[in-house]
């Protein structure tokens, strides 16, 4: 009788334990069930952050009894049954895994790939596409068209397709990024002209906001110093104010938060102390931390004082006091000194 019960506990125990399992979890447990290769491939085509997930859920699995990880594959083959006929309904099914798994937007882009006829936004495409496959892509357009699809793609893709065109247009192609605001339906249409030729799709049309100052800037992070220089020089000669513009807004006192500690320490260093008081008036508690951490207790301790007896600053004061800073910060990256996070460059060489 008494091992009768104690059967049933266990038993209880190991149900209770199956149902408290994450859907993360069941898919840890069915990871480390698959050999390296195929847990890798679908590791590969995971984002960033549902790696860094499902990544920690396998640690945590480990050591588990036989007996809920065959609970985990009968539900796993249960769902399959339901879901799938393996032809019947097979399209649907996809569509839906896709949808799901990637979001609608992103899913429409891998349908686009693998059925295009299913797909209704062709430029979506380009978001899995490499830099090289789209300056290929678009190396015999005009530059307008050339500008509209690297408006789209992620800043850094755009930078490594902006590098793979011909020097003569990469000026101009930032130029009219930078002066892009909202695309109307007529510039669309031109633009799913050359998508349909490539893709043999079709897309709706709708005013879209796209490019802008903010959009160059970004694409312009991550292009190397020397392309940077070359491309804000010749886009000077065109539109000096643009040019300007563009380069405010690059290096913005807010993206100094992705510096490495080691940068910013060698930065602070060179930064007046009053212009940097100023400067953290009025700025993200995140950021202000970054910085405090970056100095010794005594110092931040020092700075935190000052900016409670400095009281109310202008807002122009404190822009004024952020650019100061990010004019340091520009010269020591250009010098070599220190890193930018989101610059372009190959290797690193730090000085003290």
């Amino acid at each position: 009788m008494a091992e009768k019960q104690t059967e049933e506990n266990k038993n209880e125990e190991e149900l209770s334990f199956y149902e408290k399992l994450t859907s993360t979890q069941k898919c840890a447990i069915l990871m480390m069930l698959l050999g390296e290769d195929e847990a890798s491939e679908i590791l590969r085509n995971l984002g960033p952050k549902e790696v860094q997930q499902l990544g920690k859920e396998m640690y945590n699995v480990q050591g588990l009894d036989q007996d809920t990880v065959n609970k985990v594959l009968d539900e796993f083959l249960a769902i399959i049954k339901t879901q799938t006929d393996l032809g019947m309904g097979s399209s649907n099914y996809i569509k839906n895994v896709m949808t799901k798994a990637l979001g609608e937007n992103k899913a429409q882009s891998v349908l686009g790939r693998i059925t295009p006829t299913e797909s209704d936004k062709p430029i979506e495409i380009l978001d899995w596409m490499d830099a090289r496959s789209v300056a290929e892509l678009i190396a015999d357009e005009h530059p307008q068209i050339m500008s509209l699809i690297i408006s789209y793609l992620e800043p850094g893709v755009a930078a490594d397709v902006l590098v793979l065109l011909p020097e003569d247009v990469q000026s101009d192609i930032i130029h009219r990024i930078a002066t892009l605001e909202t695309v109307q339906p007529d510039a669309l249409a031109e633009l799913e002209r050359v998508m349909q030729l490539k893709f043999k799709t079709n897309t709706s049309l709708r005013a879209s906001s796209v490019g802008g100052i903010k959009a160059a800037a970004s694409i312009m992070n991550f292009t190397k110093q020397n392309m940077e220089q070359r491309v804000i020089k010749a886009l000077g000669e065109k539109d000096r104010h643009l040019a300007k513009e563009i380069q405010e807004s690059m290096f913005t006192f807010e993206t100094l938060i992705l510096m490495d500690d080691r940068s910013m320490q060698t930065l602070l260093r060179n930064v007046d102390q009053e212009i940097l008081i100023i400067a953290l008036k009025g700025t993200e508690d995140e950021l202000k931390e970054k910085i405090f951490n970056c100095m010794s207790q005594r110092a931040a301790a020092n700075i935190k004082d000052e900016m409670e007896v400095l009281g109310p600053v202008r807002l122009t004061e404190v822009q004024e006091a952020q650019k100061a800073v990010i004019n340091v910060a520009r010269t020591m990256s250009d010098e070599g000194t220190i890193v930018l996070a989101g610059r372009g460059g190959d290797d690193f060489v730090w000085c003290s």
